[in-house]
């Protein structure tokens, strides 16, 4: 795909998701912005805050009706002190693109600026606040966006926020030997981090003491 898209076709694109957004769901929760990036263009994109009974509608509307094609990240934060009704969020990347699969020894070639409607690639961000407690969890997106497998399973694997229906979800990051109910990045662990080596390169795993203990920090 040639160049890139004008700011005009980035503005109209934006303000038609938006409306799109809050036509179908007017009412149920699930609110939208429009944002823009600090950069240099300052491209609009989608911001959603969605309940989690409402996800899965969400989700399937915006892949069929809105062609977000592509889940970029998941990512979770742990909010202990928080109120509530936010002890815990998850925040979801994803991008509309105007990729399709091509028939073998056949090409297409698009030209950005001559891009309209639902082709003109959009980025939208979600966040979903969960309540406080000690088993976070959230309906699964794997089904509907291929790209969520891994993503989701680092958020479990990191956070501990579980995906209600995720199919092989195990350990990617951390040892497959961690312990049940270890998630590091939960804020109750306090973990120090120290280099590269010790952090990765340790046989010992969770067993290991670090270098420094015992110091004055």
């Amino acid at each position: 795909m040639g160049t890139s898209i004008t700011l005009e076709q980035n503005t109209s694109a934006a303000e038609a998701c938006l409306e799109a957004i809050n036509g179908r769901f007017e009412g149920t929760g699930i609110t939208a912005s429009i944002e823009h990036h600090s950069n240099a263009k300052k491209y609009a994109f989608i911001r959603l805050n969605c309940p989690p009974q409402h996800w899965i509608a969400l989700a399937k509307w915006m892949r069929h009706d809105l062609n977000v094609n592509y889940c970029s990240m998941v990512t979770g934060t742990h909010f202990p002190d928080g109120p509530d009704e936010r002890g815990w969020e998850v925040a979801y990347h994803f991008l509309r693109q105007p990729i399709e699969d091509q028939k073998p020894n056949t090409y297409n070639v698009m030209v950005a600026e001559e891009l309209k409607g639902i082709d003109i690639p959009m980025e939208f961000e979600v966040f979903m606040p969960l309540p406080q407690g000690d088993t976070p969890s959230v309906p699964s997106i794997q089904s509907i966006w291929v790209g969520a497998d891994w993503n989701e399973k680092e958020t479990w694997d990191l956070v501990g926020i579980r995906f209600e229906g995720h199919e092989n979800m195990h350990r990617v990051l951390n040892p497959h030997d961690s312990p049940e109910g270890f998630h590091p990045l939960q804020k109750q662990h306090k973990l120090r981090y120290h280099d590269h080596n010790e952090m990765y390169d340790d046989p010992q795993g969770f067993m290991r003491k670090p270098a420094d203990e015992g110091r004055v920090k």
